[in-house]
Formats: C-alpha cells, sequence, structure tokens
C-alpha cells in the first residue's frame, strides 16, 4: 500500500493524458453526477454528496474536500464501452448503374479510455459485461476494441446510499479484481489523502512516475475503517438464498401482478442498469433513397415492440416484461453467464420514476412484509 497526496493523483490524471489516454471521471452536470471527460482534479465533484432513496435523487454541496462522497449517479461506464448508437456501416448508391457499395464514415481511432473513479459493484458491472461481450467464442470487436486498452482507476467507497445493496451482492464496497490503481480517500493531519493499491503492470508504470510513499499503518487502518463503514451503512439488503429457485417457482406470484400496477414500462431501470445490454438495428435512408445506414441502438425488455415477432407478442403485458427483467437479472442470468446480473448499484430504485424497489419484490415474494402503507395521524 502506498499513500499519495492531491498532487499526486493530479500527477496520475496527467500521465494518463500524456500517454494518450481520454480520461473520463465524475463531474456536475444538470443537477447529478455524469461521466464525462475530465482534464484534471479540479473538475471532480469536490464537496458534493448525492442523497438517493426510491425514486429520488438529488445533490448537496458542503464544506467537505472529499472528491469521492458522492455514490453513483445515473450513468454507468457502460456508456462507454457499449455506447448507446453505433453505426454498423453506411451504403450509397451510386449512378448510372445503381450499384452499391460500402461508404462508411472516415473511420475514427478507437477511443482509449481511462475511467477514473470506478466504484466496487461498477468493476463488478464491467466485469459481467466481459462475459456477455468477450466469452464463450462470441466476441462483441466494438466492445473488446474499446476494453481492452481501458485504464481503471477504482475508487474504495467510504459512504454508502439509501439504495447501494452491494454487500448483499458480495461486489463492494471495497474493489476486488479488475483494476489498474486503486484508491481510498482519507483524511490524515486535516489533509485530503489517498491511500493506493496497484493491480497491474500498468498501474506500476504509473506509481513509478509519481511521488508517494509507503502507507503508514495508521494510515491503512483508516482507509480500512472507512471502507467498513460503507458496508456497514447500505441502505438496502437482497436476501439472495436459493434467490434463482425462488423466482423459477414463482412465476405466476401475486406480486407480479402487484407490480405491474405501479411499473410505467418507462425502460428507466434498464438505461441506467449497468449490466443491461438489450439493443436493436436500426435502418435509416435519406429522403433521396442514396443513402442508408445501419446502426445498432440500446434498447430493452421492457418496451412493447422487444418481444414482437412474426406470430405475435409473446411479452405483451406489463407484468410479463418486469417479470421477465427481474428473473432474467437475478435468475437465469446466473444460467446464461455463470453470475447474478445485478450488482447491488441501487440505480434502478433510484431512478424508477414510482420508486419500485427490486429489493423489495424480492422480499415480498418470500412473503415477509413489503408494501407497508403509511400510516397517518400523530408521529409520537
Amino acid at each position: 500500500m502506498y499513500i499519495i497526496d492531491e498532487e499526486g493523483f493530479h500527477s496520475i490524471l496527467c500521465i494518463l493524458r500524456e500517454q494518450g489516454y481520454t480520461t473520463i471521471g465524475p463531474k456536475v452536470h444538470n443537477g447529478a453526477i455524469v461521466y464525462d471527460e475530465i482534464a484534471g482534479i479540479n473538475d471532480l465533484p469536490r464537496g458534493w454528496i448525492d442523497e438517493q432513496g426510491p425514486g429520488s435523487y438529488s445533490l448537496n454541496q458542503n464544506d467537505g474536500q472529499s472528491m469521492f462522497g458522492y455514490v453513483v449517479g445515473p450513468h454507468s461506464w457502460k456508456k462507454f464501452l457499449f455506447p448507446q448508437r453505433k453505426q454498423l456501416f453506411s451504403v450509397t448508391r451510386h449512378q448510372p448503374d445503381f450499384g452499391f457499395s460500402d461508404s462508411p464514415d472516415p473511420v475514427a481511432p478507437v477511443p482509449k479510455y481511462a475511467f477514473v473513479g470506478v466504484r466496487a459493484c461498477e468493476l463488478q458491472a464491467i466485469a459481467i459485461q466481459d462475459r456477455v461481450f468477450c466469452s464463450n467464442g462470441f466476441i462483441d470487436s466494438m466492445y473488446s476494441s474499446l476494453r481492452s486498452d481501458a485504464f481503471i482507476l477504482a475508487e474504495n467507497c467510504t459512504r454508502a446510499g439509501g439504495n447501494c445493496f452491494c454487500v448483499s451482492m458480495n461486489t463492494g464496497p471495497k474493489v476486488g479484481a479488475g483494476f489498474d490503481i486503486a484508491l481510498t480517500e482519507i483524511t490524515a493531519d486535516s489533509e485530503l489523502r489517498f491511500v493506493l493499491e496497484v493491480g497491474s503492470k500498468k498501474g506500476e508504470a504509473i506509481l513509478e512516475q509519481i511521488p508517494h510513499d509507503t502507507a503508514r499503518p495508521e494510515d491503512v487502518a483508516r482507509a480500512e475503517a472507512a471502507v467498513r463503514s460503507a458496508a456497514e451503512h447500505m441502505g438496502k439488503a437482497l436476501d439472495t438464498t436459493n434467490i434463482k429457485q425462488l423466482l423459477y417457482d414463482n412465476s405466476e406470484h401475486p406480486v407480479w401482478d402487484d407490480v405491474a400496477k405501479r411499473c410505467l414500462s418507462c425502460a428507466n431501470c434498464t438505461m441506467v442498469c449497468p449490466t443491461c445490454f438489450c439493443s436493436t438495428v436500426e435502418d435509416t435512408t435519406d429522403l433521396t433513397g442514396d443513402h442508408a445506414e445501419r446502426s445498432r441502438r440500446w434498447d430493452s425488455c421492457f418496451t412493447v415492440d422487444f418481444a414482437k415477432v412474426a406470430g405475435g407478442n409473446f411479452r405483451s403485458s406489463t407484468k410479463s416484461r418486469y417479470r421477465q427483467w427481474m428473473t432474467h437479472k437475478l435468475a437465469s442470468w446466473i444460467d446464461q453467464f455463470g453470475t447474478s446480473g445485478c450488482v447491488g448499484c441501487g440505480r434502478c430504485i433510484t431512478w424508477c420514476p414510482v420508486g419500485i424497489d427490486i429489493t423489495e419484490e424480492v422480499r415480498a415474494i418470500r412473503g415477509k412484509s413489503a408494501h407497508l402503507p403509511v400510516q397517518s395521524g400523530s408521529s409520537e
């Protein structure tokens, strides 16, 4: 373990940019923490914290020095590794023979990303999408090219959000494998510092170029205590005991009818989820008919047309679509990819307009109390 100060952290970002990386990290935009290009530590959301609940998100600024006091926002790293829209090819018709030829846009170099502030749950989400796009002999070339050069600068969580349940999913709050450098914010001698752990040769090469010291035992203890505190203050919990069989055995549970009455089928949960990967192919032409493009864009199993086939729509009801999403995420994903599709980030709870809570739906299927009515009258 090593210790660096703010200058050392800024140096890491500068070195990454000098090496050709596009540094992507958290910043405040339109009232939320989003992931976008950053030039240095001054772009980070120093002193900002988020408050989250079911269907609720707000940002508040305090006098603290923390650059990573927030939890997670509406963006996930799949925005960059699995872009929302990607052109597959384009064709142009040439007169007079009407022959078609490929005429894609000039090939731009594949971005080399450095992701700054990746949380433990997000690191696990990237690992899950790696299995989806780069395993079992099926390689998505777009994803693979972006993923292979990515530099991961992870950040251990020292604060849990109101909808976090990563402890239940064994995905955090401390980062595991898959990072190049991992940091933990601490305050030592009234100064903000970072306990640093190296996870790869790329990380070692960066460390050699920045001012650093060996972390003192008290610094390591302070970092471990902060992460432990986050683990002890999770906003939510999800009982995963035999969860796959639980959902398989309860496909007709009345909970599905109950949630269907509240669900808007807006697809927010799938758009903000860091592991959802549904997509569709879209063809467009210009008004002359001389130019056409084919693109891949994000889609969602919540949209009405997603399950439409020649013989009809096999998920025409909101009930069937929500059941498909949750059962896939927590059960059949395990059969497909050997792991749960949920990392406990809580985004689907926060950004659901009506506050549907996946942990409460599982609790209800288990027969435990959920959706308790609000008590009116005296609060004494």
